[in-house]
């Protein structure tokens, strides 16, 4: 067994040797997952797979990585015939332990087999539309779906319960009984195959519901019948006649043979020519559904394909918009500070809030060459007044511990002066000062690498060592 913190192979000590973690409510837990595992275990080899899925859920619930227990649940309910959960804990097992894992053969078992996930897919359709069929009342249709989803997969416990369930509904006591005793078949635990075969029984032999019979005994003494109601004894007198004995058995027998002669040459043959004209007319109603299905199925596929396609384009369109509009956007920022700068070339704030709308890094890819020799053209000439102006509003920020806008405007500093350390210097401080460490560390780095003989530089090298050694 492995400490669940640092994974060193634990000892019959209650503290993990490697981490020191106390392990002893996790060995117990593990030690009950354990327990609940050998119990689904032993019950899935007598097929009292209801119990099984209920120990290994447990088994689960205490020790999520339980390998074996996870493998074993899916082996389950492949056995059920519920062939998704099963696909689905052997995924989470292969994600849990990748190494020699034995679901990796259980699900090539599954997947390399086309036909079989065919049936498996036609199954869970079919399931589902016998489901809808029972929530609108089209019973007959359901019965009909289930027999088909059987004729894929007999093994399908579900499919078995709720065809019981439904002809226990129609009065076909005899059918449920035989649906019922499938499932316990397959699921000898299964509570619910166990209730509608008891209820099934209990149509089929009404007698049982009331006094019992059983109890009823003759006596010695052809004068009289006792027999047992309750606690009480009760005497019934027979008064025998041998005439009367014989016509009652002769007249049974004639009635006997007279009414199974009526239903041979009379009422079958009608029945069954009627049952025979429903199950057409059914057959035939449940194919024009299906085919008028499909065809709707495959229209609105066409549909999606087609919205899709416009959808891409319309992307694509909105794409080119944007970048249309930001790079106009860009050039006439620059174009205005330009005029600024001709008209009047101390005009600094007036180039500022021009310049503040014009955003590089989002038109970086979309402006021309004559552009991007006018924006040096100008940084050339108003570059470093633009540069002092943020550092001071950024510096002023700084010290004041308004840290969010002294970040902006030294950024701009800098972007507009790059040969100034104490901006960059100041602007890892205003990072580091705001918790953001991570982009103070970038600052600090690019301080170091781009001054190396500078005061700052050495300054900078201080804050790396302090963000290091803290830990972040």
């Amino acid at each position: 067994m492995k400490c669940f913190r640092c994974g060193a192979q634990l000892n019959d000590k209650d503290i993990c040797p490697g981490c020191g973690t106390r392990v002893r409510i996790y060995k117990k837990l593990v030690s009950m997952s354990n327990w609940y595992y050998n119990d689904g275990l032993e019950k899935a080899r007598v097929r009292d797979l209801s119990g099984a899925i209920k120990s290994l859920r447990q088994s689960l619930k205490l020790d999520k990585n339980n390998i074996d227990a996870r493998n074993l649940l899916g082996l389950v309910y492949y056995e059920t015939g519920e062939v998704v959960p099963a696909l689905s804990e052997w995924v989470i097992s292969k994600n849990l332990s990748t190494d020699n894992n034995i679901a990796d053969g259980y699900m090539d078992m599954v997947r390399n087999n086309p036909s079989r996930l065919e049936s498996v897919n036609q199954t869970i359709k079919k399931f589902n539309i016998a489901l809808n069929y029972c929530q609108q009342g089209s019973l007959d249709l359901a019965v009909i779906q289930l027999k088909k989803v059987l004729q894929l997969n007999s093994g399908f416990i579900k499919a078995h319960l709720l065809l019981a369930l439904l002809h226990l509904n129609n009065g076909n006591w005899d059918k449920a009984k035989v649906e019922s005793q499938k499932a316990l078949k397959l699921d000898t635990g299964n509570v619910i195959a166990k209730r509608y075969l008891k209820e099934a029984d209990s149509m089929l032999l009404p007698g049982e519901s009331g006094k019992l019979v059983s109890d009823i005994a003759a006596s010695e003494s052809d004068d009289v019948i006792r027999y047992n109601s309750g606690n009480e004894m009760i005497i019934q007198p027979v008064k025998k006649s041998a005439i009367t004995r014989s016509n009652s058995v002769w007249g049974i027998l004639l009635g006997l043979v007279l009414g199974v002669a009526v239903t041979c040459f009379l009422i079958l043959p009608q029945r069954i020519q009627t049952v025979n004209s429903d199950s057409q007319e059914k057959i035939a109603r449940i194919s024009e559904e299906s085919d008028s299905k499909s065809a709707q199925i495959n229209e609105n596929e066409q549909k999606i394909a087609s919205l899709e396609s416009e959808i891409e384009e319309l992307r694509t369109q909105v794409t080119d918009y944007e970048g249309v509009d930001s790079t106009s956007a860009a050039m006439n920022s620059l174009m205005k500070a330009v005029n600024i700068y001709m008209e009047d070339p101390g005009n600094i704030e007036g180039m500022v809030e021009a310049l503040d709308k014009l955003d590089l890094d989002a038109i970086s890819g979309d402006v021309s060459e004559e552009f991007t020799s006018l924006y040096s053209f100008l940084m050339g000439k108003v570059g470093p007044s633009l540069a002092a102006n943020y550092y001071s509003t950024g510096y002023d920020a700084y010290k004041a511990e308004d840290y969010e806008t002294a970040i902006a405007n030294l950024a701009k500093a800098y972007q507009y002066d790059n040969t100034n350390v104490n901006t960059l210097y100041y602007l890892g401080n205003a990072y580091y000062s705001s918790g953001n460490t991570d982009k103070a560390k970038e600052i600090f780095d690019e301080v170091v690498t781009q001054f190396p003989d500078t005061k700052s530089a050495q300054g900078a090298q201080t804050k790396l060592a302090e963000i290091n050694n803290s830990g972040n």
